[in-house]
């Protein structure tokens, strides 16, 4: 999968099938657990199990539709704070609050929803990559000369490689023509940019929307403003998670989405330091697209 070779990837993954026949992984954290058994999911009614994470969730939720178009009945059974979001998707099929216990609903065919890409088998040439998938409506968008850039520098504690630290960021408020607006949760305040996250997941989507630019770390918000459609920068580790793949700038998973990578392990300097230059060029672009046409001729 990093190198690009998905399709002998999935044949891995089919020689794992066939030697997991028979047996199953209930004892283990459901994040672990392998749960589809490789039955064709064509006119038999499909649960599938959200057991990942949030961001997970969200990127891999685009497959619903192609599973809807085959099976007698899909239920999506997953995180209840990702619900109204994901209500959002056309083709969902029907929700249920994922929960300790069993699902209330009848199945013929269990997936988890991160095996729908097995199921599938794409490349990144055939992946289902049409953006944005996720439809939260919009909150109205203010004019303004100021490039407005979303903020998240913190991944979830399991991973914390992942997170930048926030003193590093701070050059990012310097930058002139740029509004920080700090879209991080559970995280201590910064003492720069505007707080404007929400705990709501579905209000914070709606508050993408309103923003020029999301940078974030590999966490749900990235997946989020990958699957609205919205310009992000996904800033990255040397060794990166398998989905982002090697010596790329961009994703297949999602058409607006640039990656900006550590150069070496731990090396969020050289991040920032990039990030940094290329807001300022951006902010400079953003200033002189919005000026008065009497400033933009000034002189003439």
């Amino acid at each position: 999968m990093r190198s690009g070779d998905w399709d002998a990837a999935w044949a891995i993954s089919d020689t794992v099938l066939q030697a997991r026949a028979g047996t199953t992984d209930w004892h283990r954290p459901r994040h672990l657990q392998a749960v589809w058994d490789g039955t064709a999911p064509a006119g038999r009614r499909v649960l599938v199990r959200c057991y990942h994470g949030l961001g997970d969730t969200i990127q891999f939720i685009r497959f619903v539709p192609q599973l809807q178009a085959i099976a007698a009945e899909v239920t999506v059974w997953a995180q209840p704070a990702l619900l109204p979001l994901i209500g959002t998707l056309p083709g969902i099929g029907r929700l249920l609050p994922l929960h300790d216990g069993t699902p209330e609903a009848a199945f013929d065919v269990d997936i988890e929803v991160m095996e729908l890409a097995h199921l599938f088998r794409p490349t990144p040439s055939t992946l289902p990559a049409q953006v944005p998938y996720l439809h939260p409506g919009r909150a109205a968008r203010r004019s303004r000369d100021c490039l407005a850039v979303g903020l998240v520098w913190q991944a979830g504690a399991w991973d914390d490689s992942r997170s930048v630290p926030i003193a590093l960021l701070r050059p990012l408020s310097e930058i002139p023509g740029v509004t920080l607006h700090i879209l991080q949760r559970g995280a201590a305040a910064p003492g720069f940019g505007l707080a404007s996250g929400a705990d709501d997941i579905l209000q914070a989507a709606r508050m993408m929307t309103t923003l020029d630019l999301i940078v974030s770390v590999d966490s749900m918000p990235a997946h989020l403003a990958g699957a609205l459609g919205l310009p992000v920068w996904t800033l990255l580790t040397h060794r990166a998670d398998w989905r982002w793949m090697e010596g790329r700038e961009d994703s297949p998973w999602y058409p607006t989405m640039r990656l900006l990578r550590q150069p070496g392990p731990g090396d969020w300097g050289a991040v920032v330091a990039r990030l940094c230059r290329d807001l300022r060029a951006l902010a400079a672009a953003h200033s002189l697209h919005s000026a008065p046409d009497n400033q933009d001729h000034a002189g003439s």
